[in-house]
Formats: C-alpha cells, structure tokens, sequence
C-alpha cells in the first residue's frame, strides 16, 4: 500500500504510534514511580543503597535502551516499519510481566535492561512513521499529538502505581502492551519506505553515520541539543526527594511519585504548545533553542530553592515539564528530518535512546562530583555536583542548535547516498 500523504493530523499512525509512546512513558515514569517501594520489598532498607540501587536499575533500563535503539533502528530501516513495531511491544510486554515476578536485585537488572530494550523502538520508529505518511505542512503536529499524548501515560502511571502494588503495576503495563499489538494491525506500512524496496541502496547501515563527516556532526548535535530534557528527568524529577532533603533543605517532605507525575504533566502541556509554536515559527531550531533557554531558567529557580516550602517546589517542577516535553517533541521531529528513507529509523530511534542512555554518564558524574565536593567538607556536595552537570550539558544542547540543520517544511522523500 503507498498512500498520498495524509493531512489528518489523527489518523491511524498518528494513533497508533502515540499509544505506543503512551505504553513507553507509562514504563519509564513507572519505574520513576514503584522505584522505592518495589526496592524495599526486596529487602533494599538503607537510604544511600536505595539511592545507588535505584539509579543502578534505572541505568540498565537506559542501556537497554541505548542498544535497542540501535538494533531497532537498524531492523525498521532494513526490513520495515510494521514488522519491528510488532516485535519491540512484544518483547516489552513479556519483559515487564516478568518484571512483576522479580525476587532479587539482579532479576530485577536483568529485566529492566530487556524491557528497555524491547520498548526503545516505539517512540523513534512511530515518529518516523508519522512524518513518512503525513504532509511536511502537518508533520509536526502529528509529532506533537503522538508526544502529549503518549506523555499522559504517566497519569496512569500514577495512578496505578498509587492503588495498587508494585508487581500489578508492572503486569498492568505488560498487558498494555500486548493489547497494543491488536491496533497495530491496522497499520500500514509507509509510503516512502514502500519505494525504496525498488532502490539499490543500503538500508539501516548504522557505520555510515561516522564514516561520513557531515552525517556525523549531523546525528552527534541532533542527540546533544536533546539531552537537558532528560537531565531533567532523571536528575531533578526522578531524584527529587533526595535533592530537595539533603541538597535544598525542602520544609516539608517530598514525594518521588508526585515530583514526577507534575513533571510530566508540564510536558504533555509543552509537547502540544511548543508542536504549535514550531508550526507558528516554521521553524524547528528556534523552538528549540527557546525550549533550552527555558529549561536553563527553570533549572535556576530549582536549584534556588533553599528552604522553600514543597508547594512551591512542586510548581517549578511542573513549570520546567513545560520546555522540557516541548524540547523532546521537536528533538525527536528534528531527527526524523535530518536524514533520507534509508537512514531514517535508524536515527530516529537511535537518536532519542541516546539522550536516554546519556543518564548512565549523567549518573555517573553526578556521583563522582557529589563525593569529591563531599570529601573536600562541604554540606553542598549533591547541590554543587548536580548544578555543575545541568550546566555543563545545556551549554552543549545550546552549542549544538546551530550545527544543525533547519528543516522545517523538508521533503523527506529521498534516500541517503551510502557507500
């Protein structure tokens, strides 16, 4: 099937494909969520073990996703979009079913590590998917709903992890998933891939994006400028109850659960708003750049918020959701653009699992900077060592909005000439 290019901004892809990321974020901010309560139910008691313990299984989601972004990627590129949707959910759902039945902290490991590598197909593959079958005037709006929608999956997130125990949780998104399999049949395959069936060229050829200078700098810029909004995420979101206790002294305590799910409200907000304000500006680059400079002025006020009451913390959370789901909206837009059919999954899905799995070098140097100002005698050491990473990454994700193509309007159809 090769259809026209659709001017519906919801039609079955944009559908499918939002559900899919919906099924992605409720995983991840799931996680975020039963991190604590799940840990010590397996026996994890002491406060600095559920802190190392906890970014340790996140880190092994994010590696899992990292890999799965690759191969994923690759597969969709040389063997279609349909087919590689069905098997990334797939693998997910028996993944986190399986999560559920987790007795030990290496299970655990294992699991979270197979459950992001199955599910880091969705969001790259869907959104390649959505700007192939759409017009380059409605694209980005497609991108959007697919993003704000699937970011609601935190609600449900929340709200299941709230009622119900950590394991349930868990076989309650594994079963998302599955049912998620159902729509997919109705999926057709793109138009734009379709065609290149009929070209002699080389498909998914992940080498290529360094053997080339110019591909190069394009897919190394496009996963910098994206990595603040998951800076924000898995430092200030994720970690909240630990920096607003021992780094800004909150005056009332502070839940994980929450920290997150506002966040994440703030970014289904930003992920419609900054789609329409890209659509205003017929630009993907100055939505960009705003939505770092924003992300940059929220992080300020965080980090000044020494003693301030939870209420107010809460809101800044919320606030900084805002620009941070706007930037990863039109990231994701962005590097769905940079490339031709050929090249196309393999960055797309890639590129996103790579600011994802940044938060095993983010955690890293938050670790390392925390314990060398910690030993120097200082109280500020967190506080210190997690302004000194935000800064170090946003001035990298502003740097790189200028070594980046603009390509709002592009046409897509074309493929990449590989050697």
């Amino acid at each position: 099937m090769n259809p026209a290019p659709s001017r519906k901004i919801f039609n079955i892809i944009v559908i499918a494909a939002a559900l899919g990321y919906f099924v992605d974020i409720y995983d991840l901010i799931l996680f975020g969520v039963v991190k604590n309560p799940s840990l010590i139910d397996l026996g994890i008691t002491d406060k600095a073990a559920l802190f190392s313990e906890g970014n340790f299984l996140l880190s092994m989601q994010m590696a899992g996703m990292l890999i799965g972004g690759i191969v994923w990627g690759i597969l969709s590129d040389k063997k279609g979009r349909m087919s590689i949707l069905f098997m990334t959910i797939f693998l997910y759902s028996i993944a986190n079913i399986a999560n559920g039945f987790a007795q030990n902290i290496p299970q655990y490991a294992a699991l979270r590590f197979i459950a992001g590598f199955g599910l880091s197909g969705e969001l790259g593959i869907g959104i390649t998917m959505v700007s192939e079958i759409m017009t380059k005037e409605t694209r980005g709006l497609g991108a959007s709903i697919v993003s704000g929608i699937g970011i609601a999956g935190s609600a449900l997130a929340f709200t299941v992890a709230e009622k119900f125990n950590w394991r349930v949780a868990f076989w309650t998104g594994g079963g998302l998933g599955l049912l998620l399999l159902f729509l997919r049949i109705a999926v057709y395959e793109s138009g734009m891939y379709e065609k290149t069936k009929g070209i002699k060229v080389s498909k998914g050829n992940f080498i290529s994006l360094f053997t080339n200078i110019k591909r190069f700098k394009k897919f190394i810029f496009i996963i910098l400028l994206g990595i603040p909004s998951w800076y924000t995420v898995s430092v200030l979101a994720i970690n909240a109850p630990t920096i607003a206790q021992d780094a800004l002294h909150i005056s009332g305590p502070i839940k994980g659960s929450t920290s997150v799910m506002l966040h994440y409200i703030g970014a289904a907000v930003g992920s419609f708003f900054f789609g329409y304000l890209s659509l205003k500006l017929k630009s993907r680059k100055k939505p960009i750049l705003i939505a770092i400079i924003s992300i940059a002025f929220f992080c300020i006020l965080y980090f000044s918020l020494h003693g301030a009451s939870p209420n107010v913390f809460y809101t800044i959370l919320l606030l900084m959701g805002i620009p941070m789901g706007g930037l990863w909206t039109v990231f994701v837009t962005a590097a769905s653009e940079q490339f031709g059919t050929n090249l196309r999954a393999t960055v797309t899905t890639s590129a996103p699992n790579f600011v994802r799995g940044a938060n095993i070098l983010i955690t890293y140097l938050l670790g390392m900077f925390t314990t060398l100002f910690s030993s120097t005698g200082t109280n500020d050491g967190l506080w210190i060592s997690a302004v000194i990473v935000g800064v170090f990454f946003i001035a990298i994700a502003i740097i790189s909005v200028f070594f980046i193509d603009e390509t709002y309007g592009k046409d897509l159809d074309y493929v990449e000439k590989v050697k």
